[in-house]
C-alpha cells in the first residue's frame, strides 16, 4: 500500500490516480487545508483509497497512519507553496514544509519504511545561470518556498547516510492540465497559475488578465516557462517509485518538456482553444522574474524512461473543462 501525503491537491490527486490505474491501493494522508474532500471523493469512486485526515505538523497523526496501515512506500506532496505567501510568512512554510517533512521521515524510520518519492521544485535552483537548466545547476533560492524544499532535500541526504532511507526527488517546473475526464483537476482557493487564470478571466464579466511585463529579452517580450502536462507529470511519479523499488537507490530528476512557451504564446493558445478574444492589459514586471526557465529533462528520460506526450493545447482544453465544473460550485 502506498501513502501519498497532500493527495486533496492538484498533484498529489493526479498522482494518485496514476497509481490507482495502475492496480496500486493508496492511502491519502491530507489536512484538507488547501485540498478538498471532494477530490478524495472522487478518487474513492475510481479504486482503493483511503482517507486519514492529519496534519504533518502533528507527529501522532502520521504515527496512528503508520501503525493502521502497512504502508510500503510514500509519496510526499503536502506543502504549501505559494511564493508570494512564502516571503511574508516564511514561518509558516518553515514549520510546515521542512518540520512536518522530518516529522513524517522520522516516523518513517521508526515503522522501518525507508522509501519515498518527493515533491521537490525548479524553485530551489533560484535565478539561472544557464538553460536548460539541468540536474547539476547550482541551488540558490530566493524565496523561502524554494529553501524549504532545498533544506527537506538536504535532510533526506542526510537521512540516506544515517539511516538508510531512500529517496528520489523530483524536480518539475510549470504544471498545467487536469484529468481528461475531468474527474479531478486544478482547485485552488487562491490561483496564482498563468493558464487557470487566463480562462478565469473569460467567466467573470468585465475582467481583463494581465501581462506582467513585455521587456523581457525574449522574442516577445515576455517570460519563457517550461509547462508540464499533468498527467505526465504523474507518470513520472509512479515510474520514480518503481525505479526506487526496483534499484534502492536515491536520485534527483529534473521534470518539464524541455522548451518554454512565452506567456504571450500560452495566451495566444488559450485563444485559439476557446474561439474567442480575450481581453488583456499590459502591466509592469513583477519583481523576481526570470526572463527565461525551462528545464533539461534529458536524466528522466534516461533512467526512468519518462517522456513527456501532451502538448499544451491539451493542457490548456482540459483545463478548461475543468474549469467550467468550478465555476457551477
Amino acid at each position: 500500500m502506498i501513502l501519498i501525503t497532500g493527495a486533496a491537491g492538484y498533484i498529489g490527486s493526479h498522482t494518485a490516480l496514476n497509481f490507482l490505474n495502475a492496480g496500486y491501493d493508496i492511502v491519502v494522508f491530507d489536512n484538507l487545508e488547501t485540498g478538498h474532500i471532494e477530490t478524495v471523493e472522487a478518487l474513492q469512486k475510481i479504486g482503493c483509497v483511503k482517507f486519514e485526515k492529519g496534519d504533518l505538523r502533528n507527529i501522532e497523526d502520521i504515527d496512528a497512519v503508520f501503525s493502521k496501515y502497512k504502508i510500503d512506500a510514500v509519496i510526499h506532496f503536502a506543502a504549501f507553496a505559494l511564493v508570494g505567501e512564502s516571503v511574508e510568512n516564511p514561518s509558516k512554510y518553515y514549520r510546515n514544509n521542512v518540520v512536518g517533512t522530518l516529522n513524517l521521515l522520522d516516523t518513517m524510520i521508526k515503522h522501518d519504511i525507508k522509501k519515498i518519492v518527493f515533491s521537490s521544485t525548479c524553485a530551489t535552483y533560484g535565478e539561472p545561470k544557464y538553460t536548460p537548466i539541468d540536474e547539476k545547476h547550482p541551488q540558490n533560492p530566493i524565496n523561502p518556498y524554494g529553501m524549504s524544499k532545498l533544506m527537506v532535500e538536504k535532510i533526506m541526504d542526510d537521512f540516506d547516510r544515517a539511516y538508510g532511507l531512500k529517496s528520489i526527488r523530483l524536480r518539475y517546473f510549470n504544471v498545467a492540465g487536469c484529468d481528461e475526464l475531468s474527474r479531478i483537476g486544478e482547485w485552488h482557493e487562491i490561483e496564482t497559475h498563468l493558464i487557470p487564470n487566463i480562462l478565469k478571466s473569460t467567466f467573470g464579466q468585465g475582467q481583463t488578465f494581465k501581462i506582467f511585463g513585455d521587456d523581457y529579452d525574449t522574442p516577445d517580450g515576455t517570460c519563457i516557462r517550461d509547462y508540464v502536462n499533468i498527467e505526465d507529470l504523474a507518470q513520472a511519479h509512479r515510474l520514480a517509485f518503481e525505479y526506487l523499488q526496483k534499484e534502492n537507490k536515491s536520485d534527483v530528476f529534473n521534470l518539464g518538456t524541455e522548451k518554454g512557451s512565452s506567456v504571450k504564446q500560452v495566451f495566444a493558445e488559450c485563444e485559439k482553444v476557446l474561439g474567442e478574444k480575450i481581453d488583456v492589459e499590459i502591466t509592469q514586471r513583477r519583481p523576481g522574474d526570470p526572463a527565461i526557465l525551462y528545464a533539461d529533462a534529458a536524466k528522466a528520460k534516461d533512467i526512468l524512461g519518462w517522456t513527456p506526450q501532451k502538448s499544451l493545447e491539451k493542457s490548456i482544453k482540459t483545463a478548461y473543462e475543468y474549469e467550467k465544473i468550478l465555476q457551477k460550485k
